[in-house]
């Protein structure tokens, strides 16, 4: 799994990033990138389609290989999950009846990690999308517990990537004291990524924080709306959430922010992290 880079060591690169709908993002920019990248795993959500609508260059490009966990409800969410080496198990979703069809989780065992893809609801507060929101967090936090218990009964590491549509401080988000009553920052889903970090229940660590704890973002999701991306007016959602052990061997993490917003090729910016071993 670990492949030798520029570090002179063993090391793993996990990518992750919302595609925004991959087929839309591969006449974009996407291919060209997938094509450069120096990722071992590479997880994506928001992909928004069924695996034989993708172009065969992103649907099973050569020397992946890939999961597509496509939503049962067509044109919305999907996650996918590339690695370079085969995994030694994958699942799709984790044992909820109402959210296992939904295109939201998939994970695989590779040598010594499990990788898991989220997309988690964005929410819209008072609304059923909401409810369905706090409803996913519940189920899932549960889920995060066993998982890290069972890999740590079983000597192995775990990494959760992707758009968690929750920023957990001030420093997440360029305009927070606008948005404390918005679907993303309410104090009730802060509270809740806090447990997934700090508590009992969770006892992850988010990686790019710890290496950038005094800095405000890095951003990796910016609305097409007002240009926000010129005035880097962001929201840090999109996340690699580590077991201890692991998170404590990342060495790099960083958002590969496009140039510029024509170069963009989906609304959010992929976020690298490179972990020692």
């Amino acid at each position: 799994m670990f492949s030798v880079s520029r570090y002179r060591a063993r090391v793993l690169t996990v990518t992750t990033v919302n595609v925004n709908g991959l087929r839309a993002a591969a006449k974009k920019g996407f291919v060209e990138w997938l094509a450069e990248t120096s990722a071992d795993v590479l997880c994506l959500q928001e992909v928004r389609a069924e695996p034989q609508q993708l172009p065969e260059e992103v649907r099973a490009p050569e020397g992946w290989y890939v999961t597509h966990a496509p939503a049962a409800a067509k044109g919305r969410a999907g996650v996918s999950l590339y690695s370079r080496r085969e995994p030694d198990r994958v699942q799709v979703g984790f044992g909820s009846a109402e959210f296992d069809g939904s295109g939201r989780y998939v994970e695989a065992d590779l040598p010594g990690v499990t990788v898991a893809s989220l997309y988690l609801p964005s929410g819209e507060v008072g609304t059923e999308r909401q409810d369905e929101k706090i409803r996913f967090m519940d189920e899932f936090l549960v889920h995060l517990k066993g998982l890290r218990e069972r890999a740590a009964a079983d000597g192995r590491e775990v990494v959760v990537c992707g758009d968690w549509n929750i920023a957990h401080q001030p420093a997440d988000l360029k305009n927070w004291r606008a948005n404390q009553k918005s679907s993303g920052f309410l104090p009730e889903e802060r509270a809740w990524l806090g447990r997934v970090l700090d508590g009992e229940d969770g006892g992850f660590v988010d990686v790019v924080r710890a290496l950038h704890p005094e800095a405000v973002g890095p951003y990796s999701w910016w609305s097409y709306r007002g240009r926000a991306f010129d005035s880097d007016a962001g929201w840090r959602i999109d996340l690699i959430v580590a077991t201890a052990g692991l998170a404590g061997r990342a060495v790099k993490g960083i958002v590969e922010r496009a140039a510029s917003h024509e170069q963009r090729w989906s609304d959010h910016a992929p976020v690298t992290v490179v972990f020692e071993t």
